[in-house]
């Protein structure tokens, strides 16, 4: 196949290393034309989110290897290799694809089962689309990508009583009080993050909301929803002094609560404890804040322990789930291998056909008394003697392409029944990867 990926998560590298590899959605274009312009590179696709950074890729025979892809990244990113990859996973063909289909589906994310990367996943489709970096094959493999994702999402309860992160940080502010019941809570951002919080904050109980967005409107619409009040961001100091809890989920592409002026509020409050939950990515908040007495800030990192007691509520779904997932690995496979006995059957039929008509051509030459009618029948005849000497080898070609899966196999079959130039075998060096060989 020749498809890697190469990709840092949550669970590979730290939030600060995360923000330094994100690609915002306005940078994608010119992100995926510097990826197509990689040498070796035939398709591409980039995937962005806060919770990973992923390169999908499929290479030419060419390529050495995902090298490229590791200096295209670091490059980009402004990052020394040896700084990233120890923070990078890489897969190669049937595990990348099994990767993308996990990723989908919601199985390698922070929630499992959350709805919201499935959406991240067909922007990041569309935009190579827009870009023309993707062909057949990673076209193909990421179409098969959505249709997994919905067979999980409609055969099993994983998405049943879905978890945001919005919900995990409303959870995290519940253990930190024990009870919300009389607290105020401050919203940066009214986005689908601040909604979805509001939402649970009021079911527990809160008794002010504030909500605080760049455009007003949105956050009166928002409070008028959930019973709160809306401020301007210009406004949000001369609230802080009376908020228990303050959740920020802006898209702002920096820190909107600077370490300076959380020094200078918590004086104004008097060193009242103030919980601060960031939810945002990139980050809204300083991170240095939370050196400061009374102020303690988690950020999305700080929410997995939460994360990880709501996923042990959905293992089952979940091994039903991956079930499903090495099913439909595997028929990708198959359609991937479909893709390649294709062109092989076709080679063989018009060498077939070429054959067939050099010799009906040389016999005919030497009985030029043969009538048109008996000239016709000859060539039916012929045309369906190779049509049956070619129907056992096509059938059979089919059945062992759906079951190969080590490219040395299948660049011997090849070999076996593609006419013309023979072409190279792939063979294992000493360290376990290929190189080509002629044979």
């Amino acid at each position: 196949m020749n498809v890697y990926l190469i990709g840092a998560n949550h669970t590979s590298a730290p939030i600060e290393l995360r923000e330094r590899l994100f690609v915002p959605k306005s940078a994608l274009p010119e992100a995926l034309d510097e990826l197509k312009r990689v040498e070796g590179v035939q398709e591409g696709l980039l995937l962005s989110t806060c919770n990973r950074t992923e390169v999908l890729t499929r290479l030419d025979q060419t390529a050495d290897g995902e090298e490229p892809i590791l200096d295209y990244l670091s490059r980009r990113h402004s990052l020394p290799v040896q700084e990233l990859e120890p923070h990078l996973y890489r897969m190669r063909d049937l595990d990348a694809v099994r990767h993308m289909f996990r990723v989908a589906a919601s199985l390698d994310s922070l929630v499992l089962g959350e709805s919201q990367i499935l959406g991240q996943v067909k922007e990041a489709y569309l935009a190579s689309l827009e870009r023309r970096s993707l062909g057949r094959v990673l076209g193909g493999l990421m179409r098969h990508a959505f249709s997994v994702a919905k067979k999980i999402r409609t055969q099993t309860g994983i998405a049943r009583n879905p978890v945001s992160i919005s919900q995990v940080a409303v959870s995290l502010a519940v253990q930190i009080f024990g009870s919300l019941s009389g607290k105020t809570v401050m919203l940066l951002g009214a986005g689908k993050m601040g909604e979805l919080a509001a939402r649970r904050l009021t079911e527990e109980g809160v008794r002010t909301v504030i909500v605080s967005s760049r455009t007003l409107e949105r956050a009166r619409e928002i409070a008028r929803r959930f019973g709160g009040s809306a401020v301007s961001f210009d406004e949000v100091v001369n609230h802080f002094e009376f908020v228990d809890i303050l959740i920020s989920s802006t898209g702002a592409p920096h820190y909107v609560l600077r370490a300076d002026q959380v020094a200078d509020l918590m004086r104004r409050r008097r060193n009242r404890p103030v919980f601060l939950i960031d939810i945002a990515f990139p980050r809204d908040i300083d991170p240095r804040v939370n050196e400061f007495d009374n102020v303690y800030l988690y950020d999305i990192d700080d929410l997995k322990h939460i994360v990880d007691a709501t996923r042990l509520e959905r293992q089952h779904e979940a091994a039903t789930a991956e079930s499903l997932v090495e099913r439909e690995v595997a028929a990708f496979s198959n359609w991937y291998n479909g893709l390649q006995v294709g062109p092989l059957i076709a080679g063989m039929r018009e060498r077939s056909e070429q054959v067939k008509n050099e010799q009906l051509e040389r016999f005919l030459a030497r009985h030029p008394d043969l009538s048109a009618r008996q000239r016709q029948d000859l060539e039916t005849l012929l045309r369906s003697l190779v049509n049956k000497i070619l129907h056992e080898p096509t059938v059979r070609l089919k059945q062992v392409f759906a079951q190969l899966e080590d490219p040395l196999h299948i660049d011997v079959v090849r070999n076996l029944f593609e006419p013309g130039e023979k072409m190279p075998i792939r063979t294992p060096d000493a360290g376990g990867s290929e190189r080509r060989e002629k044979s």
